[in-house]
């Protein structure tokens, strides 16, 4: 069997919906997209988009995986048509591992060891798993790493800027069965500690609570919210610093008794080992759909060395991205709780041939081929980025 094509569709969908919270700050509109006035933090997108990968193997067997694009996945698509697809074509899928080590090796020396390139590889490297799970009548769990558990623990975003309204979602997600809960919060430190204790008194103390600021915080403002948020039982605190700023992670791993939950920018083993190795982190975040399921698996063992837990991030990605980190999840030994967007569950959809989604705050692990879910290609094509 080898691979015979392999293609990559932009796409964007409306959204109705955002988890991180509709009443922003100020924000520099520019049309798709828009970026806040005044903290030096992402762009974002006002539709779901995000890049989908199709290999197809001379044996008709068709596998789809997912570079997780937030914003302008027609980059993406060029670096998997012009620079991923010569190095593929013609290979055996199975060599995963054998694939993945020659596409990153391609760019490395001209200083790609990040970004949209390693995307565009770990995408393709769903797909390869997904062809191989199809081609061996296997999930791709059973064959990543094997089953540890039956059902993958979810924990949903929500945010805002408004006490009240944050609380009101909070209630209502633990009514749809949701046990634990993250507040994407982008204030100050009196700002979030006002939402976190809203939530906290709404929901009672046997919900879990996470809080993330997008790295809108200082060392010293980050260590004075910790301090605010342990006393509300937080179980971590996420990205509260900009991602180069090691040693102050460090530092704020070292003064808080709560977890410090950083990773979902980081790609591969080789940009975490710092990190690792300085114990700048309590919980690894890294994002599937960023690092692929062989790199995604790499830095879970490595963390499992240090004995880190991982609580895998999902944020934009789409559902082959979901899907993907549910097959990682249940065939990861250290892992603690996945990422998951309820409202946006429904238009990640989109594209799929039958419902994919959770239960009461649970994936189940199914023992479907491959990646479990089915896309229809005429839907991912009705949404292309022309």
């Amino acid at each position: 069997m080898k691979i015979k094509e392999i293609t990559a569709f932009p796409i964007r969908i409306s959204r109705e919906d955002d988890e991180e919270g509709n009443d922003r700050p100020s924000v520099i509109d520019f049309g798709d997209y828009f970026v806040d006035e005044s903290a030096f933090t992402s762009i974002y997108s006002k539709h779901h988009e995000t890049t989908v990968i199709k290999i197809e193997t001379d044996t008709g067997i068709v596998g789809w995986g997912e570079a997780q694009s937030p914003v302008a996945p027609r980059t993406t698509q060029v670096i998997v048509e012009d620079l991923v697809r010569p190095l593929v074509l013609g290979r055996d899928p199975f060599d995963i591992e054998a694939i993945w080590t020659r596409n990153f090796g391609a760019m490395r020396e001209r200083g790609h060891p990040t970004g949209f390139y390693i995307d565009a590889i770990g995408g393709t490297d769903i797909a390869l798993w997904d062809i191989v799970g199809k081609a061996t009548g296997k999930p791709v769990h059973k064959l990543a790493g094997g089953r540890y558990r039956d059902k993958v623990k979810l924990y949903a975003g929500l945010g805002g800027t408004d006490p009240e309204k944050v609380a009101d979602a909070a209630e209502e997600h633990v009514g749809l069965g949701y046990k634990a809960l993250k507040l994407h919060l982008l204030l100050d430190v009196e700002g979030v500690a006002e939402i976190a204790s809203a939530v906290r008194t709404r929901v009672g103390p046997d919900i879990m609570l996470m809080c993330d600021v997008h790295m809108r915080q200082s060392l010293t403002s980050a260590i004075k919210l910790g301090r605010a948020l342990e006393k509300l039982d937080f179980t971590w605190l996420e990205s509260p610093l900009v991602p180069d700023d090691i040693p102050g992670a460090v530092a704020l791993s070292e003064a808080l008794d709560m977890a410090v939950a950083i990773g979902e920018w980081s790609r591969t083993r080789y940009e975490m080992r710092e990190a690792f190795e300085r114990r700048a982190y309590d919980i690894v975040m890294h994002d599937i759909a960023r690092t692929g399921i062989t790199e995604g698996h790499r830095i879970g063992t490595i963390a499992d060395t240090y004995n880190i837990p991982v609580a895998p991030h999902v944020g934009g990605g789409g559902i082959l991205s979901v899907a993907a980190t549910v097959e990682y999840s249940a065939s990861c030994s250290n892992f603690m709780i996945m990422e998951h967007g309820h409202h946006a569950n429904s238009y990640k959809n989109a594209i799929t041939s039958e419902e994919y989604g959770p239960s009461n705050g649970y994936f189940e692990v199914s023992d479907k081929p491959g990646l479990g879910i089915e896309i229809d290609q005429s839907l991912v094509e009705k949404y292309l980025v022309t």
